[in-house]
């Protein structure tokens, strides 16, 4: 399984998501733009030592990483019927999410091939 983000607005969380995809030997794909300089200090930071031990792909754009992936793309979305926590994941599924502050845009979110919801609490947000 791989976790792509699209055009990833702060470099703390995919510093973050650089950390989570190391402990679970997960690969990651970052989907330009992002909205920060790539190796900025906030980034390393978040992602500790880990960094290093990922694979990390960086693509110029959407129809860069769409010619690159192989696997479903299974984007989570608050517009996704199912709850994240009855889909069924295979072993090549890339794990989609878009921009902290604009998501994914609509031709992205038609081309998921599988959409989740992560189900919140009453009164919090991601």
């Amino acid at each position: 399984m791989r976790i792509a983000l699209h055009q990833p607005d702060i470099a703390g969380n995919v510093g973050t998501i650089l950390r989570l995809a190391a402990c679970l030997g997960a690969g990651v794909d970052l989907i330009e733009p992002m909205g920060f300089p790539w190796g900025e200090r906030a980034l390393r930071r978040a992602g500790m030592d880990y960094a290093g031990a990922v694979d990390v792909v960086r693509h110029a754009d959407w129809a860069a990483f769409r010619a690159a992936t192989a696997g479903r793309i299974v984007l989570a979305t608050t517009a996704g019927a199912m709850p994240l926590y009855e889909a069924r994941f295979r072993g090549d599924d890339v794990l989609l999410f878009g921009s902290e502050g604009a998501g994914v845009p609509a031709d992205v979110h038609d081309a998921a091939d599988v959409r989740v919801r992560v189900p919140m609490r009453a009164g919090f947000r991601s």
